[in-house]
């Protein structure tokens, strides 16, 4: 019997595994896909990520894969430069092959301790009060404490749990694809996209004729090109070519019983601002220290139902700036005059930060109750005694910075960490941060940090 098994090795599951496995927890990972996609598609990486990442110390593996680029608001395709506010020492997109981010998460995963299972495709779920049993489609039948469904926007998962799925269907599809070209020159009408991506070859994306279920073709893309810039630019040789569409929905429930929903088989939205797989990878780090506290015994009551307390509003939020987004970039006289406004407003830095924030993730704050400014938002990759703060996150635990030196975890020093540093470049006496970096308590007393250990890390080693 394994403790979890997650069903999709992309992005979000191979993640969730990792996290996972820093806790001992046995997880088996499901993949109905006999190989990885071989087509290479680009995905950026955006701040929050990119602090997550760093936060296991698998950034810089990553980044020599990638190419990074100047942080700037990606808000509805904009060229507007990063405000001067935006807080981060990850100030920048990492664009990278989504085959290599999956590639090495998944490596990661596997090096930790989890057993991935290619070519075997979810078909069936029965739950009672102990687990859940897992029919696959060759029937044979899996064991489990738990499942979780990271099988994407189709996801069987969330079909088989009968959780709704509401929202918008697709009323438009864009053609996206990597080919050669001949004859580029500047592209007068925005909704066409011709890039380089390096050795002559373009990234073209391309509003699609209508809405399809077929793979598009060379002509598709010849044919949308010429009716939309004038000319083909001479497109050929594609490597990979695909559409997507402006679908949004939101899955009514994260959790039933011992199942969850994760990543794309709880959310879909159009890839405006590219904030999709970046959405999967933070559902991740969300879940993963709690599901594994939950197993391991010392959650809380509580802190499993914080999964969707926290991050089903945070998707309602993407979705809509995806809406939004979406607006703006429509063709019609009224968008495109809405858009200039907008356009204008960003010149302003509040305006630019405020909006930078939606796309890089890095404005959200959890509902803990009131409290200083920086109560339930990232804790930055600040300076401390031993280098920066993040290394000291590798191991997927709770961390207590106390700049009192009188402050102590006590008995949670079996699963939260601590540094005493009073030089700490931080503006408070002490922090308390969850395995995810978002701060739980700020304070000074010894007797209201043990309650917010215990609200958060449960009872003291000992306690019965």
């Amino acid at each position: 019997m394994f403790d979890v098994i997650i069903a999709g090795c992309g992005p979000t599951g191979a993640v969730l595994a990792a996290e996972l496995r820093l806790h001992d927890v046995r997880v088996l990972v499901l993949e109905k896909e006999t190989e990885p996609e071989s087509f290479a598609r680009i995905v950026g990486l955006h701040v929050r990520s990119l602090e997550l990442l760093a936060m296991r110390g698998l950034l810089d593996r990553i980044r020599e894969r990638g190419r990074q680029r100047p942080a700037g608001s990606y808000f509805a395709a904009s060229d507007k430069p990063a405000p001067e506010s935006l807080d981060s020492a990850y100030a920048y997109l990492l664009g990278i092959p989504q085959p290599v981010i999956v590639q090495l998460l998944e490596e990661h995963a596997a090096t930790l301790g989890a057993e991935v299972r290619r070519g075997d495709a979810v078909t069936g779920l029965d739950q009672d009060d102990d687990g859940v049993t897992v029919e696959l489609a060759g029937g044979e039948k899996l064991r489990a404490r738990y499942l979780v469904g990271c099988d994407g926007g189709h996801s069987t998962v969330r079909k088989l749990l009968g959780v709704g799925f509401p929202g918008e269907p697709a009323r438009n599809e864009t053609l996206m694809g990597e080919m050669a070209a001949e004859n580029v020159t500047t592209v007068g009408d925005r909704r066409v996209s011709i890039r380089p991506v390096g050795a002559g070859v373009y990234r073209v994306v391309v509003p699609a004729e209508g809405i399809s279920d077929e793979p598009p073709t060379i002509e598709d893309f010849r044919g949308r090109l010429r009716a939309l810039a004038g000319t083909d630019f001479g497109v050929h040789s594609p490597r990979w070519m695909s559409r997507f569409g402006d679908a949004t929905r939101l899955a009514e429930r994260y959790r039933v019983g011992r199942v969850l929903l994760a990543g794309d088989a709880a959310h879909i939205h159009p890839p405006i601002g590219g904030q999709g797989l970046n959405l999967g990878i933070q559902d991740a780090f969300n879940l993963g220290w709690k599901l594994a506290a939950q197993i391991r015994g010392w959650a809380p009551d509580t802190l499993l139902d914080t999964y969707q307390a926290e991050r089903h509003p945070v998707a309602e939020d993407v979705l809509d700036n995806t809406r939004a987004q979406t607006e703006l970039l429509a063709a019609g006289p009224g968008p495109q005059a809405v858009r200039r406004l907008f356009t204008r407003l960003m010149d302003f830095d509040e305006v630019n930060h405020y909006l930078t924030e939606k796309i890089t993730a890095t404005g959200i704050r959890y509902d803990f109750g009131a409290g200083p400014g920086l109560l339930g938002r990232r804790m930055p990759d600040i300076e401390v005694k031993q280098g920066n703060l993040y290394r000291l996150l590798h191991r997927g635990r709770g961390l207590l910075l106390d700049r009192t030196e009188h402050l102590t975890t006590g008995a949670w020093s079996d699963r939260v960490d601590q540094l005493t540093d009073p030089a700490a470049a931080l503006d408070a006496p002490c922090v308390l941060l969850r395995p995810d970096g978002h701060v739980a308590w700020i304070g000074d007393d010894q007797r209201d940090l043990d309650a917010h250990l215990t609200l958060w890390f449960g009872k003291p080693v000992g306690t019965p």
